[in-house]
């Protein structure tokens, strides 16, 4: 039993989210159930078939078997549904990544006057297939009224499960590093510039960050934090502009502009990286002092 869950869990690691069918299928005996159905068509349909003139009682026309089978017929098998994509209609094959559904995902963002707002219409935006395999839109967590927010790239497995994001090891990791410097997730804001899990935790595409862009610079927006914090290069480089690795933005001061303000930002490692290299948490510790500086100097 322990192998067998094993296995599940690295399906679903690897972004498996539909089966074939309910039910086992022995297609084994399956094929020899159609073979005999077949016979038992074909054999009648020969007995009874005319002999055409000029021929000998011997041969006989025999009609083929049908080469097509109905859904209802043994071994079809059920379209799969897609996890978390909920009702589709018959000719919806998902989102094509676009400039009208970037140009989209733009107006409605900006239309949002809250925070709820902005989480409605994108637990509503059809724009993104990333939708159509997550479990659950990660949106945020923490306090909206912070004054510092923090944010990665995208939601992992335990993320996409409970929903928030930095909950699984490197958000451990991260309320560690918090606490070091006085501040625990009830005077922070997280967020993600995109807000549902890729398959098997890969990497976002850029079509994908780019129609998700709209609405974290809008959460950023209604959040009007005084500091924000980039974890990892990707966040920083989706909404900075930037082209710099992590290794030479971090620990630099930049600022990023929020409702006509210029806001103080810094880029730092994001916990993942950290766990796979322990020796860098040095710099990400220095990093987090000059946050607490920073917020300290802004009164």
């Amino acid at each position: 039993m322990r192998h067998l869950e094993a296995l599940l869990d690295f399906y679903l690691a690897s972004g498996v989210d539909a089966s074939l069918g309910e039910d086992v299928v022995d297609w084994f005996q399956l094929s020899e159930v159609q073979a005999k159905a077949r016979q038992q068509i074909a054999t009648p349909q020969a007995a009874a078939q005319p002999v055409a003139p000029g021929q000998g009682s011997s041969q006989q026309v025999r009609q083929m078997p049908p080469q097509h089978q109905s859904p209802s017929q043994p071994g079809s098998a059920p379209a799969a549904p897609v996890v978390g994509a909920g009702p589709r209609s018959p000719t919806d094959h998902g989102a094509i990544p676009d400039q009208a559904v970037i140009s989209m995902a733009r107006e409605q963002a900006s239309s949002t006057g809250s925070l709820a707002d902005l989480r409605a219409c994108l637990e509503a935006f059809d724009g993104c297939n990333l939708k159509r395999t997550a479990k659950s839109l990660v949106f945020a967590d923490g306090n909206p009224d912070a004054r510092v927010m923090f944010i990665g790239e995208a939601p992992g497995r335990d993320e996409d499960l409970q929903g928030k994001p930095f909950v699984g090891r490197s958000g451990q990791l991260l309320d560690r590093m918090l606490k070091a410097i006085g501040l625990d997730r009830s005077q922070v804001y997280i967020a993600n510039t995109v807000p549902w899990r890729p398959p098997g935790n890969r990497t976002p595409t850029p079509q994908e960050t780019e129609i998700c862009r709209p609405f974290i610079q809008r959460q950023i927006e209604l959040v009007n934090p005084d500091v924000v914090v980039f974890l990892g290069a990707a966040s920083a480089k989706t909404l900075l502009g930037v082209q710099d690795g992590i290794r030479k933005m971090r620990g630099r001061w930049m600022t990023y502009p929020v409702a006509g303000r210029q806001v103080a930002a810094l880029a730092t490692y994001h916990p993942a990286y950290l766990l796979r290299s322990p020796l860098e948490k040095r710099l990400s510790w220095r990093d987090f002092l000059s946050v607490k500086s920073k917020l300290s100097e802004l009164g």
